[in-house]
């Protein structure tokens, strides 16, 4: 979800997240609550990610190949799952990027329309 300047929610497009765990796993292995970090840096704050949608998605794609998991220790020593991007993961990444930036170039053709 996106915070916008009165502090109103925008809920991400279906299939979004999906594309932002991809783009944030390439980066390096991250732990799950790892990833909704590195998305909330990477975007200045200004997406927050809730875990009741992040863990249901890190397994979906975790179950389509696009990631793999192995467990691990984190910074406070505990234990826990590291996600990292599969060849297949790389690929949709590539293909999921591309669709993306071809559809906001339409919209934004659109909206400059008068």
């Amino acid at each position: 979800m996106r915070r916008e300047k009165q502090d109103k929610p925008i809920d991400l497009l279906q299939g979004t997240l999906d594309l932002l765990i991809l783009k944030a796993v390439s980066l390096g292995p991250l732990h799950g609550y790892g990833v909704l970090l590195r998305i909330q840096q990477i975007s200045g704050e200004e997406l927050v990610i809730q875990q009741g949608s992040l863990y249901p998605a890190l397994y979906r794609l975790e179950h389509q190949g696009t990631i793999t998991s192995e467990w691990g220790e984190s910074e406070n020593n505990r234990k826990a799952k590291y996600y990292s991007l599969t060849a297949v993961g790389r690929e949709r990444l590539e293909q999921e990027t591309e669709k993306w930036d071809r559809m906001a170039g339409i919209i934004g053709t659109i909206l400059k329309a008068t």
